[in-house]
């Protein structure tokens, strides 16, 4: 008996998945757990297996589509069996059996000897032949060594193929990329966060002197988790969330929902792009395991081996550009959420104190606020609290 394969719910924001790659194609002959399919979020990639043995009677969507959650994917069952009542409706445009194909597949890059074991993204593959450009040898950083479109555009943009190119630009025109796929889906995200709130953002700075000197009690310990800036910064957060829970909020259908639960979104830059995963109950933890949960999902994040559920449900989200020497930023809100922690660099700043200057390492803050539900005055006196959390690190850590 034909079996349907639908597209699953990979967790609760998910509504679409991208068809990244058919392991298996029409006629093959599969086996129960055996894997058809890769299919990605816009944050992490996953595999489809086949529930039960038997031959693949039909797959309904090509590489590179993007397909509804809940959507049949693919039929498994006996040759010769009818499938039509499977078929996604007329209306779906990319359907592979029910729309004839305009255009043939994008071949693969000409494999070699290093990239022969290694799969290239459906956009990998559509820059390859687009641009003409196939590489003896380059280094996949997506998930399992695949190689991504952003590997081949810098590949080809630090070759000697520049000047090939410009050639061919007989107007020297810029070149229009499209945005589509996940990109587009995070790009409508960007502009429905300004679109649906009320954004303002402040900025502030705090003493990391004491943050600085618990940190280097880290390093010379042998006997406790590596705890970082970035880590210390997230645990004073929680502390001042649970001393002013307004801004661990949702924002929903004109009501405020606020959470005595503190599941903390940390944004983190990945292959993929920016990903939002998420330390659940952060309350309950102490400095050294919040630091360990961090980094654990940090990692899973840039494998691209991170579950969906574990980038869903933040109540509060930080975000940290201090590596890369910034200050101080504008950071968005995903909403429902009504606020986000920005945080910037340590930097050297003059202050007053009892009347005389001093120089103390300071660290910036940003806190980007929803002005439908969190006015200026509670979201100051949240940064004040940050900043005092900080300050004064070494009382709320024990290490």
């Amino acid at each position: 008996m034909a079996t349907a394969v639908e597209v699953p719910k990979l967790g609760n924001t998910v509504e679409e998945c991208l068809i990244s790659g058919w392991r298996k194609r029409k006629g093959d002959q599969v086996s129960a757990g055996e894997i058809v399919a890769d299919i990605e979020t816009d944050k992490a990639t996953f595999e489809v297996s086949a529930p039960i043995g038997g031959t693949i009677l039909a797959t309904f969507f090509d590489e590179g589509s993007l397909v509804p959650v809940f959507t049949n994917l693919f039929v498994i069952g006996e040759p010769g069996e009818n499938i039509d009542s499977f078929r996604p409706g007329a209306s779906e445009p990319s359907t592979r059996e029910s729309v004839p194909e305009t255009k043939a597949p994008l071949p693969l890059p000409t494999p070699t000897s290093r990239t022969s074991s290694r799969a290239y993204s459906p956009r990998a593959r559509r820059f390859a032949q687009e641009q003409d450009f196939h590489p003896e040898a380059i280094i996949g950083t997506g998930p399992g060594g695949r190689i991504l479109e952003e590997d081949l555009r810098a590949a080809y943009y630090a070759s000697s193929r520049i000047p090939e190119a410009a050639e061919k630009q007989i107007d020297d025109s810029p070149v229009a990329t499209p945005i589509t796929g996940i990109r587009e889906k995070i790009a409508r995200r960007m502009r429905d966060s300004l679109a649906s709130t009320a954004q303002y953002t402040m900025t502030a700075s705090a003493d990391a002197g004491p943050m600085l000197i618990l940190r280097a009690r880290v390093k010379a310990s042998k006997n406790v988790p590596d705890i970082n800036i970035n880590d210390m910064v997230a645990f004073c957060t929680v502390k001042a969330l649970q001393q002013i829970p307004d801004l661990n909020s949702e924002f929903i259908d004109n009501k405020l929902i606020k959470h005595w639960q503190i599941h903390l979104g940390f944004a983190t830059d990945t292959p993929r792009g920016l990903i939002v995963p998420v330390v659940r109950d952060a309350h309950t933890m102490t400095v050294g395991e919040l630091a360990v949960r961090m980094k654990d999902l940090a990692a899973r994040a840039a494998l691209g081996s991170i579950s969906a559920d574990d980038l869903s449900g933040a109540t509060f989200t930080i975000s940290n550009l201090g590596g890369l020497g910034i200050e101080s930023f504008t950071p968005l809100l995903n909403p429902p959420q009504v606020a986000i922690l920005g945080i910037g660099a340590t930097h050297v700043k003059p202050v007053r104190k009892q009347g005389k200057l001093e120089f103390i390492d300071a660290i910036g803050l940003s806190l980007t606020c929803d002005h439908q539900v969190i006015d200026g005055a509670p979201g100051a006196r949240f940064l004040q609290v940050v900043k005092d959390r900080i300050e004064n690190v070494e009382s709320l850590c024990t290490i």
